[in-house]
Order: structure tokens, then C-alpha cells, then sequence
């Protein structure tokens, strides 16, 4: 079921909708009145499929409040208002979609959108911690252009992002988990960073933060409070996730270490540079006219960011995961340098992947060994990175320090 809240950005929704139904999925869209002054139920109905309750008094006879909450297996509301949060959190039942969602046992998301300083009041805050605290994900709004002149963070997030959210939230719903990362906090990173030698080029690899955004998007649909950091990254923004954009290893250290402390968990998906030009040329390298080989290029060492996070950056209670993408060599195979990575960097988990031809980097699919400290191996079969994702979340829960006694 889709509940939308009296907003501008309910015109968004219509395309959560469509791809929702064209995704195999029976929804019912169940709005407010005030959200029919921006999209009329007609536009609901023939997008949906279905009729578009919005009145109590329609259908007395079916108890319509009762039997939509009954039939859900997922509530997504967007947008959801200041009004609409606050009605939510106080329990009130005043329209059918508030009653609903009263009568509701399934999965309930709440994709925010208002302006900033609606989203930032003390009260709305408070709204949210109380839905979050009985199990329901208010998803962070994105940040961006409002109404009028204004830009901040209140703005919904895009509607492909939404209904990817509600497809993952619905599969963790059937599965009993939908939200197992309540009232935590995580941090990913994702992509690859470059490290420029002048202007021009710069040493990089072909990651495309695929892995990074699959788990971002997981733990966000499993109720996560979320910051992404994502290293020359082009995906669209995942729902619900705080977002800092970076392009070297080194601002890639300093922002997964700004925002670190606290975090219930880190993982570090991207693929960061282990070296980095000694120097960074102000002009391009020019080829020499006459076939002159240019000077080599001297590499230096960048910052150990995961051995930072196991190290002088350690917190207790706090899972650190890391990525190993091997290729073998040396007589040695891929698991037996992830071992040996795992002691050397002092992580919790490493997720052990080959990479190659249409595996790992820049690639829809993914296959790994997730390697515990406590020596437990978890083979992951080649499949979406969602999949690999879901495992590495549902590991990490099963280690997370319990939240009554947790930091």
C-alpha cells in the first residue's frame, strides 16, 4: 500500500507507483485529501489499478481502515508531511490513512519531504525518533531543490531510489527482518578514488560503487541510520542515506573517519587507492616530440583507513567489515591472501571477492567468502550484489553488541 501525505512532491509518487506495479506488485494507493488538491484520484486509480480510497465514510460496511492494514504486506507513505509524522507518532486516526496505518502489522516506511526547517524542528525530530523507536523506518529526506528558491535537506528522495526501497523493505518484511537495524548507525563506503598525477589523468580502478550503494540500500530498508560515502560514484543517490561525495583516498580517510565515531558499524566497500604520485603536476604531461620516454612516476603509500578503524580509530562494540578484491598470484589463491588480510587489518568480517571479467568491479553481479575473526567462512554464490549485501548485513546484525547494553 502507498499512503500519500498533502504535499508538492506527491506528484513524485506517481512514478514510485507505476514502477511498483510494473514490477509485479498490487498496490493500493490510499492519499489524504489534501494530497488530491496535488494529484487527483483518478491518476491514483488508473495508475494503480485499483480504486483509491481516501474518505472513512466509503464502504462502511468493508471496515476499509481495518482491511487495508490487514492486506499489506509493506505501508510506504510519501511524502510524508510534518502533519502527517506527527498524526503517525501521536497515534491519531482522524483520515483513513491514518487509521490504517493504526490497524497496520506490516512494514511501515515513511519517506519525509517539507522544508528544511520543518524536517530540522524540534518537534518533528521528536516525531521521528518515536517512529523509529516502535520498529517504523523514516528514511533520511534528500538534500536539494524545494519549493521556491529554497534548497536543503527535505526534499523527496527520487522515485526510482523509493520504489527500489519499498522492493527491498517488502523482502526483508516477508522475511521477518524488515527492520533489524532499528536504531543503529552504519557507515559505507563505496567506489573507487583516484589519485590525479596532473590535471588530466590519475591512477584509479574500475570500480562502480555498485556493492557500496547495494549496501547502503539494505541497511537503509532495514531501518538504519546511514552515511555513504561514495569515492567518483555516478549511481542515482539511494533513498534515505546521508550522502558525502569524494574523490581521493585521502579525503576518502578523512570523511569515513569524521563520520565513524559512534557508528554501530563500518563498512568499507569502496575501493581505495593503496598508492598515490609522489607529486601532483600543475600542467599536463606533454609528449615529447621526438619519442622521448617521459621519467617514471614515483608512488607513495596513502592512508590505511580500515587499519585505522581496527586501530588507533577502534571503538568498542563496533563492527568493522572490510573488502579484499583479489586476483591470487604467487603460488597463493584468493581465501588464503583474505586470511591473511583479515589478522593483518584486525577486522570483524572481510568480504573475500575475485575480481575479473564481469565479476566484482563494474559488474551487476558479485560472488564472495565472508571471513569472520571468530573463523567462520560464509560462501556467497555468484548472484546481485543486493544478495551479497543482504548476507553481509544479516552477519554483522547477529554480531552487533545488543542495543541495551550497547555504547
Amino acid at each position: 500500500m502507498v499512503g500519500v501525505g498533502g504535499g508538492i512532491a506527491a506528484y513524485k509518487v506517481c512514478e514510485v507507483v507505476r514502477r511498483l506495479v510494473e514490477s509485479g506488485h498490487s498496490v493500493r494507493v490510499v492519499p489524504t485529501e489534501s494530497a488530491l488538491r496535488f494529484v487527483g484520484a483518478a491518476t491514483w486509480a488508473a495508475l494503480s489499478g485499483e480504486p483509491a480510497p481516501f474518505s472513512m465514510w466509503d464502504d462502511v460496511h468493508e471496515v476499509a481502515h481495518v482491511r487495508l492494514g490487514r492486506d499489506a504486506d509493506l505501508i510506504l507513505v510519501a511524502p510524508a508531511t510534518a502533519e502527517l509524522l506527527a498524526k503517525a507518532a501521536g497515534g491519531f486516526a482522524d483520515d483513513l490513512l491514518t487509521a490504517t496505518l493504526l490497524t497496520a502489522r506490516c512494514p511501515i516506511v515513511f519517506a519525509p519531504a517539507m522544508h528544511t526547517e520543518m524536517w530540522e524542528h524540534p518537534a518533528t525530530r521528536a516525531n521521528v525518533a518515536t517512529l523509529r523507536s516502535r520498529g517504523a523506518v523514516v528514511v533520511e529526506p534528500a538534500v536539494g531543490r524545494l519549493t521556491g528558491p529554497d534548497s536543503g535537506p527535505g526534499r523527496l528522495p527520487a522515485p526510482d531510489a523509493l520504489a527500489m526501497l519499498a522492493r527491498r523493505a517488502l523482502a526483508r518484511g516477508i522475511a521477518g527482518l524488515a527492520t533489524d537495524l532499528a536504531g543503529r548507525r552504519v557507515v559505507v563506503s563505496a567506489g573507487g578514488t583516484r589519485e590525479h598525477l596532473d590535471p588530466v589523468r590519475f591512477l584509479g580502478n574500475r570500480s562502480s560503487g555498485r556493492q557500496g550503494y547495494a549496501l547502503a540500500a539494505a541497511a537503509v530498508a532495514r531501518g538504519a541510520d546511514v552515511t555513504l560515502v561514495a569515492a567518483n560514484v555516478t549511481l542515482p543517490d539511494p533513498a534515505g542515506a546521508r550522502l558525502v561525495r569524494v574523490t581521493s583516498a585521502a579525503e576518502l580517510h578523512d570523511a569515513v573517519l569524521a563520520a565513524a565515531p559512534g557508528a554501530d558499524a563500518v563498512v568499507m566497500a569502496a575501493a581505495v587507492a593503496d598508492f598515490r604520485p609522489a607529486e601532483q603536476l600543475p600542467d599536463k604531461i606533454k609528449k615529447d616530440p621526438d619519442g622521448g620516454v617521459p621519467p617514471p612516476v614515483a608512488l607513495v603509500r596513502t592512508d590505511d583507513v580500515l587499519s585505522e578503524l581496527t586501530g588507533k580509530a577502534a571503538e568498542p562494540g563496533r563492527m568493522v567489515v572490510g573488502f579484499a578484491a583479489e586476483t591470487g598470484g604467487s603460488g597463493r589463491d584468493v581465501l588464503a591472501l583474505g586470511r591473511e588480510k583479515l589478522t593483518r587489518k584486525g577486522a570483524d568480517l572481510l568480504v573475500v571477492n575475485e575480481v575479473g571479467e564481469s565479476l566484482g568491479f563494474d559488474a551487476a553481479d558479485n560472488a564472495a567468502v565472508v571471513l569472520g575473526a571468530d573463523g567462520s567462512e560464509t560462501v556467497v554464490p555468484r548472484g546481485p550484489k543486493d544478495a551479497l549485501a543482504d548476507v553481509v548485513w544479516d552477519l554483522v546484525v547477529a554480531r552487533l553488541v545488543p542495543t541495551d547494553t550497547a555504547r
